[in-house]
C-alpha cells in the first residue's frame, strides 16, 4: 500500500508539474527560407535562446525560390506560425492589406539605428515589420594595387568625379590593370541616383541616370574598366573578376565581404583588400547608399504576440544585430557597437577606412514598393541593356524609359 501511495503521489506531482513546464518552456515558430544552410539564421537562433532561457525558436523552412507564393498560401489558409520573415518588401505590403500582419506597438522602441530603412515596413505611419538585415552597397578596393602604384587609397568621403579620376589614375594598360569594374546589372551602374533618399526608380523620370551612364561610358572608352560587350560575351562574374587581382576598385553589395573572406582563406585570392562608402554626388551626405532589406513581421493569427514581439524587437536591435554580424552578414542596425562586431569577424580588413564604411549615413531601397513596379523594372532593364551595349545613345535610352513608363499609366 505504501508503495502504491508513493507511485500515486509521484504521478500527481508530475501532472502538477506539466503546466509549469509548459509555461516556462515556449516554442516560437518562425517562417523563413534556407534555415539549415544560412549561417546568420543559425547564429540568431542560438543567441536568442541563450539570452531567453525556456524559449525555443523553431524554424519553418520554405524553399527560397517559392517563398512568396507558398507563404501567402500558408497565411491565406489560416496558418498560426508566430513570425514570418520578409524576403521582399511588397510581400509585407500585400500581407498587411490582407490583414495577415499584426500592427506593431513601437512606443519606446528605438529605431534610430535603422537609418531610415524601417519606413519601408510602415503603412500609413504604422509599423508592420522590423528590419534585421540590410545589404547596402560599398566600394571594394585592392589595397596591394594602390600601394604598388603609390596612389592614395579611396576614402569614405569621395565624390563620383574623384572616383573617376582615381579609376583612371589606377589604370595600367601595359600591366593589364583596370582602375575599376562594373558588373552588368543596372544597380551596379546607375542606381546611385536613388541614394539621395528621395528619388526612386519608379518615379517615371530617368533623366538623372544620364550622369552615371556618362561616367561608365567615359571609363569604358578610357580602358579603365572591362567593356560591357566583353563581359556579356565571356559571362565573367564580378566575384571572379575582382578575385583575379587586376582590378583596383569595385562598387558592389556588402554581401561580397563574406565571399572575399572565404576567397582569402581558401586561396582563391591572395591580396589585401578593403572597403569604403560608395562615392556620392556633390551636396549629398557622405556614406549615403542603397540596398535591400530583410525583416520580420508578427502573424496576426499568432497566439504568442508578446513573445513574438520580444523576438522581433531583439532581432532588429543591437543584440540581434551582433548575432547577425558574428558570421559576416550585414545587420540593418547601424551603430558603433555593431560595427565593432562586424569588423571583428576573422578576415575582415583591419584598417579604419573599412571599419568606418560600416556606418552608412542613410540607406535607400534599390526598388520601392510602387504600382506596376514589376513592369517598370522590365522596361528600365531593357533600355539599360541597350544603352550599355551602345545600341542606342544614353539620351535615346532614357527618353524611351520615360515614355514607356509613362505609357503604363495612361
Amino acid at each position: 500500500m505504501k508503495k502504491l501511495l508513493a507511485v500515486l503521489l509521484a504521478a500527481m506531482m508530475l501532472v502538477l508539474a506539466i503546466p509549469a513546464l509548459a509555461e516556462g518552456n515556449q516554442v516560437l515558430t518562425v517562417v523563413t527560407w534556407d534555415a539549415t544552410t544560412t549561417p546568420y539564421l543559425i547564429a540568431q537562433k542560438e543567441a536568442f535562446e541563450a539570452s531567453h532561457p525556456g524559449v525555443t525558436i523553431e524554424y519553418v523552412d520554405v524553399a527560397s525560390q517559392d517563398y512568396a507564393v507558398k507563404t501567402t498560401t500558408m497565411l491565406e489558409g489560416g496558418d498560426t506560425s508566430d513570425v514570418y520573415m520578409i524576403k521582399e518588401i511588397d510581400n509585407l505590403i500585400n500581407w498587411q492589406a490582407q490583414g495577415f500582419a499584426a500592427p506593431l506597438d513601437t512606443t519606446g522602441y528605438d529605431m534610430s539605428g535603422f537609418v531610415g530603412t524601417e519606413k519601408n515596413y510602415a503603412v500609413d505611419g504604422v509599423q508592420y515589420a522590423i528590419p534585421f538585415r540590410s545589404d547596402f552597397w560599398v566600394l571594394f578596393y585592392n589595397k596591394d594595387l594602390f600601394e604598388a602604384a603609390g596612389v592614395e587609397l579611396p576614402n569614405n568621403d569621395m565624390t563620383w568625379d574623384q572616383y573617376v579620376e582615381l579609376a583612371k589614375k589606377m589604370t595600367d594598360k601595359e600591366k593589364g590593370i583596370y582602375g575599376t569594374h562594373y558588373h552588368t546589372w543596372l544597380s551596379a551602374v546607375v542606381n546611385w541616383e536613388v541614394c539621395d533618399g528621395e528619388t526612386t526608380l519608379a518615379d517615371g523620370n530617368y533623366d538623372g541616370l544620364s550622369y552615371f551612364y556618362g561616367i561608365y561610358q567615359d571609363l569604358e572608352d578610357y580602358g579603365a574598366c572591362m567593356s560591357y560587350a566583353d563581359l556579356k560575351a565571356s559571362g565573367l562574374h564580378y566575384s571572379a573578376a575582382f578575385a583575379n587581382g587586376n582590378i583596383a576598385m569595385l562598387p558592389m553589395g556588402y554581401w561580397y565581404v563574406s565571399t572575399l573572406i572565404g576567397y582569402n582563406k581558401d586561396g582563391t585570392c591572395n591580396f589585401n583588400w578593403g572597403i569604403t562608402a560608395v562615392p556620392h554626388m556633390y551636396g549629398m551626405d557622405a556614406g549615403s547608399s542603397f540596398g535591400n532589406l530583410t525583416g520580420a513581421m508578427i502573424n496576426a493569427k499568432s497566439e504568442k504576440k508578446d513573445l513574438a514581439w520580444e523576438y522581433v524587437s531583439w532581432l532588429g536591435g543591437v543584440e540581434g544585430a551582433k548575432a547577425t554580424a558574428s558570421v559576416g552578414a550585414r545587420p540593418a542596425w547601424v551603430s558603433e557597437e555593431v560595427a565593432a562586431a562586424m569588423s571583428s569577424v576573422e578576415g575582415f580588413p583591419a584598417d579604419e577606412n573599412s571599419k568606418a564604411a560600416l556606418l552608412p549615413s542613410h540607406v535607400s531601397m534599390e526598388w520601392p514598393v510602387a504600382e506596376k513596379v514589376s513592369d517598370i523594372k522590365t522596361i528600365v532593364n531593357e533600355e539599360h541593356s541597350l544603352i550599355m551595349a551602345r545600341e542606342v545613345t544614353i539620351e535615346e535610352g532614357i527618353e524611351e524609359m520615360n515614355e514607356r513608363v509613362a505609357e503604363l499609366f495612361q
